[in-house]
């Protein structure tokens, strides 16, 4: 290889793996500590390695143990993804069709659901209602039987827990295989995932039960298979007591996986290549856009959410007591996957994980300030966005001040600007406490959030953060100044995501 030949090569990776001067460790640990995380598991991607995998804090509290590379989390809404892939591999096999009634495959549903299709099932689209407790499948097609569809199959979008369990049947009738050994057989033993099953499987793991043992983490030196051990993950209430995983996860083919945070990217990268689904089109028909009758884009199909930089895909969600994010840049010069596990519930790591991936590729970064704004990449157009931003205002009772359009107004004056527009909200009750404190806050009051489009056609939502706003009146500390932080992200989610949290 000549000199010009060996500098023109990519690198692959960094040594340097750090995101606007905060290394990954930092930026974890800070996290953490921001949303009072008892524990954590993160895994990368990085083509064609999986290169950092490790544990943070505790998996176990009470016992603790050591949030690890071997920890099984409950894994949430990622159970969707392999329901999906199980109905797409029956899909290859021949033996099912997508665009079939549900009715052809499972004999026994209500008259109003038989013009629901398969692919309404993984669009999320059939407006089945919702369940949300354990029971046998017959049991439950008499609960909901009853209560009229949402709106027709095909037509809106509405991610319930029913579709997958009926997914979950098909896979059932279809193959004349449980769903749990359809799924072991054809992913979880076909890609070797070590620590991979479900609530029924974890007494399969070696965990080591300390109360049999004087002192923590002993009995390794007896018996080799506690070398290395499986942790399973726990968590607790408020009241400290330990959350009952078997009810949290039982919604079969929605909620129902355990995983380690590394099998989940040895899983993802299965599922990014021809490895579960072979072919490319197929696999599309599991994580890319699709319309609505009206023309209107769904940026999602089971669980997965779609964005317009880098190919960026994430599917994530929260159970009670964990929460779950696996995230991938589908870029050519950069395939990266970031994959969190935690014991705590209603943490969105979309941020954390969109600055972690940056760190180690520098095209996957916002291209903006991280460390003073608070950045989302949203799923809707800028208008779609505002609309959704001004819904969620009125629908949480907060005044809306004024509406900029500054791409607007740029016409106005003979200038081109893409869409961008700023939102003035606030409540003067909260406000006008922060400005008993000091008046001059008032020059950072009320809140704003942006939207606009960049040169890539992504949407994206920032405000600034009100930690770092507040430190230069010395509030940056003052109970109201969190509260707020809290508010405007959950109110960028929701403007921002398809799919509500959960």
């Amino acid at each position: 290889m000549n000199t010009r030949e060996h500098s023109e090569m990519k690198l692959r990776g960094n040594k340097d793996v750090s995101y606007l001067g905060y290394s990954i460790d930092q930026m974890i640990i800070d996290f953490m500590k921001e949303q009072d995380i008892p524990g954590l598991t993160l895994a990368i991607v990085q083509a064609p390695y999986i290169p950092r995998v490790v544990g943070y804090g505790l998996s176990d509290v009470k016992e603790k143990r050591l949030a690890s590379v071997n920890t099984m989390w409950p894994v949430g809404d990622i159970s969707q993804a392999f329901c999906a892939v199980a109905i797409m591999q029956l899909f290859e096999d021949g033996l099912l069709d997508l665009n079939e009634s549900i009715k052809k495959y499972i004999d026994d549903i209500p008259e109003s659901w038989e013009a629901i299709k398969v692919i309404d099932l993984l669009h999320h689209a059939s407006g089945l209602p919702d369940y949300h407790e354990s029971m046998e499948f017959k049991a439950i097609i008499d609960l909901l039987k009853a209560e009229p569809l949402h709106f027709q199959p095909g037509e809106a979008v509405e991610k319930v827990a029913t579709n997958f369990l009926l997914l979950s049947e098909i896979v059932e009738r279809v193959s004349h295989q449980s769903y749990h050994d359809f799924v072991m057989d054809r992913q979880i033993y076909y890609l070797n995932l070590k620590h991979t099953g479900f609530y029924e499987d974890l007494n399969q793991f070696y965990h080591e039960d300390i109360s049999k043992t004087e002192f923590l983490h002993q009995l390794f030196k007896k018996d080799g298979n506690y070398v290395d051990p499986t942790e399973i993950a726990k968590s607790y209430n408020k009241d400290e007591e330990e959350i009952d995983i078997q009810k949290i996860t039982s919604l079969r083919g929605y909620h129902d996986i355990w995983a380690s945070a590394q099998d989940i990217s040895f899983w993802d990268i299965g599922l990014a290549g021809g490895i579960l689904i072979h072919e490319l089109e197929n696999r599309q028909k599991v994580y890319k856009a699709w319309h609505l009758p009206n023309g209107q884009e769904v940026p999602g199909v089971a669980g997965w959410q779609f964005y317009k930089h880098r190919g960026l895909m994430d599917i994530k969600g929260s159970i009670e007591g964990y929460s779950s994010f696996l995230s991938r840049f589908t870029d050519p010069q950069e395939l990266v996957c970031v994959t969190l596990l935690a014991n705590k519930e209603n943490i969105d790591f979309t941020n954390l994980g969109r600055k972690i991936a940056a760190a180690f590729g520098d095209l996957l970064s916002t291209n903006y300030d991280d460390n003073q704004l608070y950045l989302m990449e949203g799923q809707f157009s800028v208008e779609e966005t505002v609309k959704r931003l001004e819904q969620e205002l009125q629908k949480r009772e907060i005044p809306l001040f004024a509406k900029f359009d500054h791409a607007k107004n740029a016409k106005q004056v003979h200038m081109q600007l893409r869409p961008t527009t700023v939102l003035v909200f606030g409540s003067p009750q909260v406000g006008t406490n922060l400005m008993i404190e000091d008046q001059s806050i008032a020059l950072a009051l009320p809140l704003k959030i942006a939207v606009w489009e960049d040169e890539n056609g992504c949407t994206w939502l920032a405000f600034e953060k009100t930690v770092k706003m507040a430190e230069h009146y010395g509030l940056s500390e003052h109970p109201i100044i969190i509260k707020m932080q809290k508010l405007l992200e959950d109110i960028v989610y929701v403007a921002a995501n398809l799919y509500e949290r959960g």
